[in-house]
């Protein structure tokens, strides 16, 4: 089995460095960070686009396309994994993910706003219904990642419903205050580590990543 050259393992890790780096600082924040799970997934899909372009783009690149666009072949071939990203990340069922917070902080803050959204909001154990907000969702706390997500519970939603319990319950996050975790910092480490040894392996061996990036372009 080949050793990857300089160049496929900046272009491997590089995305995913930044993206451990940064979901490390959100979890070292004093206060929890909400995202959709659209916006999440869509992060997890840009960290490991190198990936892709190392694995299955080259392996299947298609040779015919190759000959006419030449390098431009990259750019048709980024683009169609951004469309099929897209796809993905639209076609998702609501789902909210709160970083930096753990369940029993939590639910009071998420029972205040959906009180104060719906008046017969009902609860069944880790379950929350909104009926007035279209709003069906499940409660899944993750402890060792600190982090809980409100997934939808069946096809019925209100999109827009979800739209304003993500504004609100940012708006109630913001003074909540969240204790640093050891996941965010390992998560820090193991970024600033991948980005360090790009850094190096770009500095010790800047033909290496040259040449790798002209055969990209170039083959």
């Amino acid at each position: 089995m080949p050793i990857p050259d300089a160049w496929h393992l900046c272009v491997a890790f590089g995305p995913l460095g930044i993206y451990f780096l940064l979901l490390g600082l959100l979890n070292l924040s004093r206060r929890p960070f909400i995202t959709t799970g659209a916006r999440d997934a869509a992060a997890l899909g840009v960290a490991v686009a190198g990936f892709v372009v190392i694995g299955p783009m080259e392996l299947f690149m298609p040779l015919s396309a190759l000959d006419r666009f030449g390098g431009y072949v990259w750019l048709l071939l980024l683009t169609f994994y951004a469309l099929c990203l897209s796809l993905t990340v639209l076609t998702m069922r609501p789902r909210l993910v709160i970083y930096n917070t753990d369940l029993d902080s939590l639910r009071p803050i998420l029972s205040h706003v959906a009180a104060s959204l719906d008046s017969e909001v009902r609860w069944a154990g880790d379950s929350l219904v909104m009926p007035r907000m279209g709003v069906r969702l499940n409660i899944e706390a993750h402890p060792a990642a600190r982090n809980v997500q409100l997934v939808s519970a069946g096809m019925r939603q209100d999109y827009l419903g979800w739209r304003q319990l993500e504004f609100a319950l940012a708006e109630s996050l913001r003074e909540a205050p969240a204790g640093r975790s050891y996941y965010g910092a390992t998560l820090a480490m193991l970024g600033v580590l991948m980005l360090g040894c790009i850094a190096w392996w770009m500095a010790s061996s800047p033909a290496e990543v040259a040449q790798g990036l002209d055969q990209m372009l170039h083959p």
